[in-house]
């Protein structure tokens, strides 16, 4: 089959490699998603592993139109409708893009659903209704110049949520982009990792739960799982295989987050226990002056705020170089990762980067940071 992996701006290539790794193939990049192709077990693995994608599309069919009756007589052309949406059941419609006769996204999805419901009607004589919440299939329209791609979401819900984060700070950073942001900072489990900054203690979860192979959501459920070929027994082998990856009680160095906000740092310690991570990541209420770092060279990670959303210019200013000044004075040899959505605040931190990364964070745009502290 076809697929889209939909992900954060920025990530594409390192959602190549993660699809890759996971067995899929002619994996390409394109904006904010990557192409890719599967087959069944495959694309049930991904949703399982995948760290990265907020979801996972599966074509079912591309069609010319150009107009609401062409597009309405396309759809209902498209698939076996009898075998996929039973009046008792309800869906939902996304849509992306836009052709020259269809630019309004809300009435291209009223004419996806009238083609659908007007069929119903007419082979049982009742109808779907919408469920925008939980639906029992979601379908996604894609329109471009060249015409329609109809595809079914995996997934009612995005994949970025693992059900561990349910106290969050007020500028929370996605579960996904953190794990794409440690993927691309390279740590491997093998030096100490520090967040001097950890707020609801993201980025630390996420570097751990990739380094022990754990299933980024349990007990969680897929529309796939309603589709009319859905096939029960190979996703019963490909949850198997995924549990049985796990590696929960490797040893792995200090782990360490910082967090001054005594209610914040107990929410960190609240996600990281629900991530049941609870043995590999300690928590330490102070200002980060305070942190006394292993002697061993590690990795640093940050994603201070940046005035955007929370935060005044001037004293995050001072923050920035008091950070600064602490770095140079206590983790000489170390790496430092530091996500930026203010290029004046990052001069603060008076260091030149070694490498940086474009990326979107909720529509901020920040750059991935890499010094050498000396």
């Amino acid at each position: 089959m076809q697929g889209i992996a939909v992900l954060p701006q920025g990530l594409e290539n390192e959602g190549v490699k993660e699809l890759i790794a996971l067995g899929a193939k002619s994996a390409t990049p394109l904006k904010r998603s990557v192409a890719f192709k599967a087959d069944m077990s495959c694309f049930y693995r991904l949703h399982l592993l995948a760290r990265l994608p907020f979801r996972f599309l599966r074509e079912i069919a591309r069609f010319s139109c150009d107009d609401r009756q062409s597009l309405y007589f396309g759809i209902q052309n498209s698939l076996d409708w009898e075998r996929w949406i039973h009046p008792s059941m309800t869906f939902r419609v996304d849509v992306t893009g836009r052709s020259k006769g269809l630019p309004n996204s809300y009435y291209t999805a009223l004419q996806v659903k009238n083609a659908l419901v007007d069929l119903q009607r007419t082979v049982w004589g009742k109808r779907s209704d919408i469920n925008i919440e939980n639906p029992d299939i979601c379908l996604h329209v894609h329109l471009n110049s060249q015409g329609c791609v109809l595809s079914l979401d995996g997934s009612a819900r995005s994949l970025h949520r693992r059900g561990y984060r349910a106290a969050v700070g007020l500028a929370p950073l996605k579960e996904n982009l953190a794990a794409g942001l440690m993927q691309i900072s390279g740590w491997d489990g093998k030096v100490p990792l520090v967040d001097p900054l950890c707020g609801s203690g993201t980025l630390l979860i996420e570097a751990v739960s990739s380094l022990l192979g754990l299933v980024p959501a349990t007990n969680r459920s897929f529309l796939f799982e309603g589709w009319a070929d859905f096939d029960p027994n190979l996703w019963d082998i490909e949850q198997k295989n995924a549990y049985s990856n796990e590696s929960p009680k490797q040893i792995i160095p200090l782990v360490l987050g910082c967090e001054q906000d005594p209610v914040v740092a107990n929410h960190a310690r609240k996600n990281i226990q629900e991530a049941g991570l609870q043995r590999h990541i300690k928590i330490q209420t102070s200002h980060f002056r305070d942190l006394v770092l292993p002697d061993a060279p590690g990795l640093i990670v940050c994603n201070p705020p940046y005035g955007k959303r929370i935060g005044m210019y001037e004293d995050l200013e001072d923050l920035y170089e008091e950070l600064s000044r602490f770095l140079k004075k206590n983790a000489s040899g170390w790496h430092f990762w530091l996500l930026s959505g203010n290029r004046d605040l990052s001069r603060s931190i008076q260091m030149k980067a070694t490498k940086k990364f474009p990326i979107s964070n909720g529509g901020i745009d920040c750059r991935w940071l890499n010094y050498l502290i000396n």
